[in-house]
């Protein structure tokens, strides 16, 4: 509903549109509904809130990816999200360099495939640091070079499985995906996994490694999310997981049931000489600083927690619990 001008108001908006004070040529142009360009040839598939989560997974996925990469090239790879853009496959495969590392695969149960490209300064740079060199490749060095050799797309191919990784690892809480790696490829413009006007979703992130920054790019067509698209809404992903966290809580339990820990029995603790341990020889009796009387102390994992009394169990030896001290000692 507009506002009603009271009359004191219109007197006073006459009086300043007479003395030049407003124009009422703008008056008439801020009365013009606004419009706004919509091209037809790159539809809007993904509305903000399908985008909001997208970014929340990619983010994920850069923090994954990011320490994977580090712990491989043994120096920092600061990775983060940059952009998320609705494209066409070719104007993808136009902004890209006309040579540069590829990564074609494809997500079960999903539909399509996905591309992972990476700037071919940085791609060389990891080669250089996974074979053991610490020098930072220019771009001067990459003039001419049109492709990698079979050596270096063998080193690329651990990279790659690190990517696998961390897109299927970043999918988890929206959907289990089977990722495979489908090929590696050079040049964009040799492409045919998608046709040149199929939608995509283009995710750019800035990659940091020794003060050398560049650029890489996640690129998913439309066609992956449409089985998802419901998943993708805050409010049914939140929902689902209120729902679900009571059987999340008793899976994590079960699993946790069956991982190994280290326990250790400690029977009591004394001081010798260098000179002493050097000459010691079977048969040779240690005395400790404990009492045959006293409970020995029971660690867990290097953590102290629980007091036993050691015995026999057939022909083992065994101890028999007899307080949790919970981590204290006594």
């Amino acid at each position: 509903m507009k506002q009603v001008l009271s009359q004191q108001e219109i007197d006073s908006l006459l009086a300043a549109v007479q003395s030049g004070e407003i124009d009422s040529e703008e008056l008439e142009e801020a009365e013009k509904p606004k419009i706004k360009a919509y091209d037809f040839r790159r539809p809007v598939r993904l509305s903000k809130e399908y985008i909001s989560t997208l970014t929340m997974i990619f983010e994920e996925f850069a923090k994954i990816a990011g320490n994977s990469l580090s712990t491989q090239v043994r120096n920092n790879v600061d990775l983060q999200l940059a952009s998320i853009e609705q494209v066409s496959f070719e104007e993808f495969t136009n902004s890209v360099p006309r040579f540069t590392w590829m990564n074609i695969f494809h997500s079960n149960p999903l539909e399509g495939v996905q591309v992972v490209e990476v700037n071919p300064q940085f791609t060389s740079q990891m080669i250089e640091l996974l074979c053991g060199s610490s020098d930072i490749i220019t771009t001067t060095e990459l003039q001419g070079k049109e492709d990698f050799t079979e050596i270096e797309l063998a080193i690329l191919e651990e990279v790659s499985a690190s990517f696998q990784r961390a897109f299927k690892a970043a999918w988890t809480d929206i959907m289990e995906l089977d990722t495979v790696l489908d090929s590696m490829a050079t040049n964009p413009q040799m492409l045919q996994s998608m046709s040149p006007n199929e939608p995509v979703v283009l995710t750019t992130f800035t990659v940091t490694l020794l003060g050398n920054q560049s650029f890489m790019n996640l690129c998913i067509p439309y066609i992956f999310f449409e089985k998802i698209l419901d998943k993708l809404s805050f409010k049914n992903w939140f929902h689902t997981e209120k729902e679900n966290s009571h059987l999340d809580s008793d899976q994590l339990e079960q699993n946790l049931q069956s991982v190994h820990v280290n326990t250790e029995v400690l029977l009591g603790k004394t001081k010798m000489t260098l000179d002493n341990f050097l000459q010691l020889e079977v048969g040779d009796i240690i005395q400790l600083d404990g009492k045959t009387s006293q409970p020995l102390v029971m660690s867990v994992e290097n953590l102290p927690s629980y007091l036993v009394k050691p015995g026999l169990k057939g022909k083992h030896l065994a101890v028999e619990v007899l307080e949790n001290i919970g981590g204290e000692t006594s």
